[in-house]
């Protein structure tokens, strides 16, 4: 556990220090080696890519998942670089398209749900966010190794952000819409059968966690996907956000209408996700696994 965590702060002092073109050397580098030393994160992307984009050769395949481990570079550098980052140089790392529905949806008083996922870079869109608009609060799991997880957080609240975890989620979630406060939560992640619901999602039965929509129908929230995406012609993200989605009170057709517009914009940007996660693992009872 100390090793990795002396690997892991070593890389992070490099990128935070070295300039700027050597640090994206290095996070790339850093990239590349995580897809050579762990082959079943290769693996994993594919059997995803070929259960839910079948229609796409092998050169299709490689080309997305060559970019998912490129687009975690990139979010590797930048949260080496947060103690860098400060209002004054934020525009430099990204800029905002469709912040008219954010203030639109807290002018609501009732708080906002920003519905994201492990898409472009979503360490960089809550951090800065504070920067340029407001603080907001995070879900967060704590990472395996506790030495690790500490140095993350410490560079995720240090624009001002409050994080929340899993096993206080309802609670602080709750206290923090009625206080109209915006709360983040990633929501493509792969559910358990106790905790999720059964939507399509590519074509395919996926299990996704029904807290999100259970707090947007329990404080009235509005939900407002929020995704922060690679620009490479500006060489820096953009942060948007984009219409509220409506909520009908139906747990499974909410959750279903927030994973339509999840997977609108993955085929939209499909090297920036992180197809190495195992999405189907929860699969329906009867049904057989993907991943051997």
């Amino acid at each position: 556990m100390r090793a990795e965590y002396a690997v892991a702060s070593t890389l992070v002092f490099a990128m935070e220090n070295l300039p700027l073109p050597l640090a994206r050397k290095v996070a790339s580098l850093t990239a590349r080696t995580l897809d050579a030393l762990i082959p079943k994160l290769r693996r994993v992307a594919n059997k995803n890519l070929s259960f839910a984009l079948p229609e796409l050769d092998d050169a299709g395949r490689k080309g997305i998942v060559n970019g998912t481990f490129e687009s975690v570079g990139r979010l590797l550098l930048a949260l080496a670089r947060f103690p860098r980052i400060n209002a004054g140089n934020v525009g430099e790392w990204i800029g905002y398209e469709g912040l008219e529905n954010y203030h639109a949806a807290k002018r609501k008083g009732k708080g906002v749900l920003v519905a994201t996922a492990h898409l472009g870079n979503w360490e960089l869109s809550a951090f800065t966010h504070a920067f340029m608009t407001e603080p907001m609060n995070v879900m967060v799991r704590p990472l395996d190794n506790p030495l690790i997880d500490a140095m993350v957080e410490r560079r995720r609240v240090s624009s001002g952000n409050k994080l929340i975890y899993k096993k206080d989620a309802a609670r602080n979630v709750l206290k923090a819409l009625k206080n109209n406060e915006a709360v983040g939560i990633l929501m493509d992640q792969n559910a358990s059968l106790n905790e999720g619901v059964f939507v399509e999602f590519f074509g395919e039965h996926a299990c996704a966690n029904a807290a999100f929509v259970k707090f947007a129908h329990h404080s009235g929230a509005a939900v407002i996907p929020g995704f922060a995406f690679w620009d490479a012609s500006a060489a820096r993200y953009i942060l948007r956000f984009y219409p509220e989605v409506e909520m009908s009170g139906d747990v499974v057709a909410d959750t279903q209408r927030v994973h339509r517009v999840l997977e609108r914009i993955i085929r939209e940007y499909p090297d920036q996700w992180m197809w190495i996660h195992r999405r189907w693992k929860t699969r329906p009872p009867g049904s057989a696994g993907i991943y051997s």
